[in-house]
């Protein structure tokens, strides 16, 4: 099934949903843990009438879910296919389904609280320090490429943050190569950013915002808030 671009993520008007880096995300509120043990039942039943499910994550008062196919279909500039992770028509079904539960069992959304934390790391050299990352992070050397036509580390289980490699110059270069892509809903990043700069941070780069802005902390030590601005519902 082929990946969807981001303006037709947006066009679902999924509103109970953000997407953020390779997947769509949702988070309801929840009084207890069984209601939200309830809730994630009958997720489960709306996901087996389609033959797909979310990732699921509980914790005090909420239920985390979020929407990814592993077979989605990415073809580049020259017309190959790659199967990689991402969000295709199966998710944007599901996630409808999701929300008419959610109302059924008289649960709320809270999609700006949605977040997803990614490392970035700049090196010339992704294809030789890749199996390194991938044996570090996972344990796992299919973890390196998983989802993906690049070199990326992508844990199956999604207990640790995907690492992706950026260009970068030389090897001797003593500048800071890793860094953090905190991925946020739309409606959010202007807040994330002054609450940052408020904190004592600065804004170091803001020229795409607010798809990318850079900010560094007291010591120069960068990160990048990140808004998929095409696949956002237009009001």
């Amino acid at each position: 099934m082929d990946m969807l671009k981001g303006e037709e993520i947006a066009a679902a008007e999924l509103t109970e949903w953000r997407k953020l880096a390779q997947g769509l995300h949702a988070r309801y509120l929840v009084d207890d843990f069984g209601t939200g043990a309830r809730f994630v039942v009958a997720v489960g039943e709306a996901g087996d009438a389609l033959g797909h499910h979310p990732r699921v994550s509980m914790g005090t008062g909420y239920v985390d879910l979020k929407l990814s196919s592993t077979d989605a279909i990415y073809r580049d500039d020259e017309g190959t296919e790659h199967v990689v992770e991402w969000v295709t028509q199966q998710d944007v079904d599901l996630a409808r389904r999701i929300t008419v539960v959610a109302a059924d069992h008289d649960v709320d959304a809270d999609p700006a609280s949605v977040s997803v934390i990614e490392l970035g790391l700049d090196t010339a050299r992704s294809a030789t320090v890749a199996p390194v990352w991938a044996a570090l992070l996972t344990g796992d050397a299919q973890a390196q490429g998983r989802g993906t036509p690049s070199d990326e580390i992508r844990d199956a289980t999604g207990r640790v943050p995907n690492l992706w490699f950026g260009e970068a110059d030389a090897p001797e270069s003593r500048r800071q190569r890793f860094h953090v892509e905190v991925y946020v809903p739309p409606e959010v990043a202007e807040r994330r950013v002054a609450a940052t700069v408020a904190a004592g941070g600065t804004v170091v780069d803001d020229s795409e915002a607010p798809s990318l802005t850079v900010l560094a902390d007291q010591d120069g030590n960068t990160a990048v808030v990140c808004v998929d601005v095409a696949a956002a519902t237009k009001e």
